[in-house]
């Protein structure tokens, strides 16, 4: 890269997963990148150690000599408000500005895009046919939503002729993608404070389908028309003769190439095999020797809180990022298969108030079900309050006698004074951090 083609970009909302895969993948491009966010994380620390200046001051005061130039690229997560007063004085001077999603469409769009969409699923999926990708040393970019368990990366770079990303539904910001190959893997109403109505929300991944150059792939049961894939069911892509073996499943496969026994996935959830039919799927479509593709699966060693089983003494902790009803019902449907006779508890931080609100029944509901239920106060992330929506108003409707509410401080010690043996701690909030003071305690748990 010659002098002239380097520039300098600043990331606000740096911190994020996907701001910090594109921040991550600039800096490896040989650019100049700067960042804010409101908190200092474990996340923004490591990227501060691979050479992005993070600031944490959100007064113009704190914007360096360097970061006053018109010439400054800003690129900004839709959680941002257009009053932050960075992003203010940038759109005010002129600079050029994008959201995320944006940015993340111009990188990729001259080339073979993989994306994977859905409410649920996303980052397991694409991070499945990531390391499909890695395994069998193809050229690509990946920009995950999440961290793979086996490097703690969320972006991956072998080079440049595929591009995986993941499709995000929030802020209609998938709409800006025009994939080579797409994967749905579900439908189902979420963040209805930008979409209104579950009519507006689907009428968005009819759109997103539209925009699919060559292949479109559908979990079955989705009303789309593509390739369609699922465990025990007539898709074209389709799981079956499904096995529990000691750390994950084994199931024999059947595609439009042929039939193929005994695969095996080293990760738990019916919904994982699901994800993995997804990834199978939009490999053998790009063009990948299906043999090739099914050897690689058993090293897939997961996504971190996607689904990470750990044993505390002679507990089972499952920590999940499961933020909405249908992810909470997969983790006890899990649950209930794999420690039938052990008494469970889940530990659970609503995550904004918008969707505590849309589906309070729902979430009353699954909760439930669980042996004990324990919640933590709502995480808000970029919501102010709503009058009557608390974890006060979540726990008044699920109908457990053995349920409250407690502090983050106090997860330890409740844990231990629990006379439960399965856990698990869900959320898309900050509770992954209160694990992560915990986590010294566990051990990955190599056994089922």
């Amino acid at each position: 890269m010659n002098q002239s083609s380097i520039k300098t970009f600043y990331f606000i909302g740096v911190g994020g997963v996907g701001m910090s895969a594109l921040a991550r993948l600039c800096i490896a491009k040989g650019h100049i990148v700067y960042g804010y966010d409101r908190t200092e994380t474990a996340l923004t620390q490591q990227l501060e150690q691979e050479g992005i200046s993070i600031g944490y001051d959100a007064s113009l005061d704190a914007l360096t000599a360097p970061l006053l130039s018109k010439e400054v690229q800003v690129v900004y997560t839709a959680a941002i408000s257009s009053e932050h007063p960075h992003l203010a004085y940038y759109m005010k001077q002129g600079n050029r500005v994008v959201k995320r999603a944006k940015f993340l469409a111009e990188l990729c769009d001259e080339e073979v895009v993989l994306a994977v969409a859905g409410t649920h699923g996303k980052t397991t999926t694409s991070s499945i046919l990531a390391h499909i990708l890695l395994k069998t040393h193809q050229s690509f970019t990946a920009v995950l939503g999440g961290f793979l368990n086996e490097n703690q990366n969320n972006l991956i770079q072998k080079g440049d002729e595929i591009f995986v990303v993941e499709a995000d539904e929030y802020d209609r910001s998938f709409l800006h993608l025009n994939p080579s190959i797409a994967c749905i893997t579900s439908v189902e109403a979420d963040h209805l404070d930008i979409y209104q109505t579950e009519e507006a929300f689907k009428e968005a991944f009819v759109h997103f389908s539209n925009q699919v150059k060559q292949h479109l792939v559908v979990a079955f049961g989705v009303p789309l028309s593509g390739w369609t894939y699922g465990v025990d069911v007539e898709a074209d892509y389709k799981a079956f003769n499904l096995k529990t073996v000691s750390t994950g499943y084994q199931f024999d496969l059947k595609t439009p190439r042929g039939v193929f026994e005994e695969i095996q996935i080293n990760i738990l959830g019916k919904h994982n095999i699901e994800n993995t039919l997804g990834a199978i799927a939009m490999a053998d479509l790009v063009g990948l020797e299906m043999k090739h593709v099914l050897a690689s699966l058993p090293s897939f060693k997961g996504v971190y809180r996607r689904m990470n089983v750990y044993q505390w003494g002679e507990a089972i902790v499952i920590d999940d990022y499961a933020h909405h009803p249908t992810e909470i019902n997969s983790v006890f449907k899990t649950l209930k298969s794999v420690y039938p006779d052990r008494k469970n508890c889940v530990v659970f931080q609503p995550h904004l108030f918008t969707r505590t609100r849309d589906f309070l029944e729902e979430f009353a509901t699954v909760l439930g079900r669980f042996d004990e239920v324990i919640l933590l106060d709502i995480y808000p992330a970029r919501e102010e309050p709503i009058e009557g929506i608390d974890s006060n108003a979540l726990l008044a409707r699920i109908k457990n006698q053995t349920k409250r509410i407690i502090q983050k401080p106090e997860l330890k010690i409740t844990l231990e004074q629990s006379d439960a043996s399965v856990f698990a701690l869900l959320g898309a909030g900050d509770i992954g951090e209160e694990i992560q003071k915990l986590i010294a305690q566990f051990t990955p748990n190599e056994k089922v």
